[in-house]
């Protein structure tokens, strides 16, 4: 109990109760706040790392389609590019082409240059 003084001795014990109470408090709150603010750092963090996924797959998506467009478009006439850089002026390449069309006339039963009777 305070010492008698011309203020309430009561009025000062509630003082200096309080007063151990929030020094006694404190460290207890400031944890609760640190780990309050650790929960909600850390619960963004996941959620950036969500959007940052989501953001990627969409980025991705994209990519592939544009990909695929382009080997669609781009098989055809690359292979007739190919193909007509093989084929001309390359003597060793057009003996082998008629040679494959020789071959490949040989194969049909009928072939081109067999006459066609009405039976």
């Amino acid at each position: 109990m305070a010492d008698n003084t011309w203020m309430n001795s009561q009025v000062t014990d509630a003082v200096t109760q309080t007063n151990v109470k929030v020094l006694g408090d404190a460290p207890a709150e400031s944890m609760g706040m640190l780990y309050q603010m650790m929960a909600q750092s850390t619960g963004m963090s996941m959620q950036n790392m969500v959007a940052n996924q989501q953001h990627k797959n969409t980025i991705d998506s994209a990519v592939v389609t544009g990909a695929v467009s382009l080997l669609y478009t781009l098989d055809v006439a690359a292979e007739g590019k190919a193909t007509q850089e093989i084929l001309s002026g390359n003597p060793v390449a057009e003996t082998m082409s008629s040679l494959k069309a020789v071959l490949s006339s040989f194969r049909e039963p009928g072939g081109p240059n067999t006459p066609r009777f009405n039976t």
